[in-house]
């Protein structure tokens, strides 16, 4: 399928506007990076503490039913977690740890009444204290920090620092970008998440690399072209590529939206987001910071 055949798109015309948006999206990050160490944020029971416990059923049990019943006798915020042949069911709620065996027995007193035909045993009961919490927030604030120095490391070798920094700063823009709109949404961030910034990090470097790679390749056979042309040439060149691996991973991404269930949703939207922002950056971030730290006249490579 041959699409958008020989563009000829402006795109580093358009790089001041692009920026703006990205200043937008950055700053709304910052504050949601700001925020969540405080506490001021919709944080899961990975970083504020809570309890998990576990039932396990005779017979297999629609989630729908569990969750329904639990809304109804007040725990609306419980995460729901069906595992082990659909017998087997993980409750996770924002609870003090004194609070454990009081919301033990409130569980199984309302399963006891909404599952009358099928019997249950409570697994297990495990309290997640704050301190554990806090450790989570800087392993996961350390688990961003080291990919993006991995990602200055590597670019840095293959093509050049500047590149380095170009692609680190276009990922830190996507991780901030996602960040900020779960923010805005009050949509749960927990460890879930995190793994999704992470694997939205990958997926951006990766197309950021193809569009850097066609520069590269464009720089040394360039002759007298400026590179803002040159820049503009390489991006349309992969223009292609781009749409059709952004558009095939969305269209996965769509289906995890619709029907992957509750337990998931949040997870694929923090993908499907990234991608969206992740393809924008490869064009309108990356690419024009490579202009801006040399100038239209500046050599990139030697």
């Amino acid at each position: 399928m041959d699409i958008l055949k020989d563009t000829k798109i402006d795109f580093i015309g358009k790089k001041y506007y692009a920026f703006l948006i990205s200043i937008i999206l950055a700053l709304i990050g910052i504050v949601a990076a700001v925020m969540i160490p405080l506490g001021k944020a919709n944080l899961g029971i990975d970083f504020t503490g809570g309890i998990a416990i576990q039932f396990k059923f005779e017979k297999t049990f629609a989630i729908e039913d569990a969750r329904k019943i639990l809304d109804n006798a007040g725990f609306k915020d419980a995460e729901l977690q069906q595992i082990a042949g659909g017998n087997q069911l993980l409750i996770r709620l924002k609870q003090a740890e004194g609070e454990l065996k009081v919301t033990s027995d409130r569980l199984t007193e309302v399963f006891t009444q909404g599952f009358a035909d099928n019997k249950f045993i409570v697994e297990s009961t495990t309290a997640v204290g704050p301190k554990v919490g806090k450790k989570l927030q800087r392993d996961a604030l350390w688990a961003v920090t080291i990919s993006l120095i991995g990602i200055l490391i590597y670019v840095a070798w293959r093509f050049e620092l500047i590149f380095g920094i170009a692609a680190v700063i276009a990922t830190f823009h996507d991780v901030l970008a996602v960040l900020g709109v779960f923010y805005v949404l009050n949509k749960e961030i927990n460890l879930l998440i995190i793994t999704a910034l992470l694997t939205l990090a990958g997926y951006s470097l990766t197309d950021t690399v193809v569009v850097f790679d066609r520069i590269r390749e464009n720089l040394r056979k360039r002759g007298k072209e400026v590179i803002e042309g040159l820049i503009n040439r390489s991006i349309n060149e992969v223009l292609r590529r781009t749409i059709v691996t952004s558009g095939t991973t969305l269209l996965v991404l769509s289906a995890l939206l619709i029907a992957g269930g509750e337990v998931i949703h949040d997870f694929s939207l923090a993908l499907f987001l990234g991608v969206l922002v992740g393809t924008y950056s490869s064009i309108f971030v990356a690419s024009p910071l490579l202009l801006l730290w040399k100038g239209k006249r500046g050599r990139l490579i030697r």
